[in-house]
């Protein structure tokens, strides 16, 4: 039987750390933060399998796009 198991962190700029870095981890993709300048580059991260965004159905779809989305969160 599988255990369903879920954590949820406040990201706060104020205290130095990014929305969109924490998002480009969890990914193991590449983002840059558009707030800062900074890329940040977690591509190397072998050992993710899947990644997904999940939208509700009135979201514009211009948020399928990672980056797009996690800047937007950002601002």
């Amino acid at each position: 039987m599988a255990i369903f198991h879920m954590s949820v962190q406040i990201i706060s700029r104020n205290s130095g750390r990014s929305a969109v870095a924490a998002a480009a981890y969890r990914s193991g993709d590449t983002l840059t933060n558009e707030w800062d300048g900074l890329t940040h580059d977690y591509s190397r991260k072998g050992w993710i399998e899947h990644t997904e965004i999940l939208l509700p159905k009135h979201a514009p779809e211009k948020y399928k796009d990672r980056s797009t989305l996690w800047n937007a969160v950002e601002k």
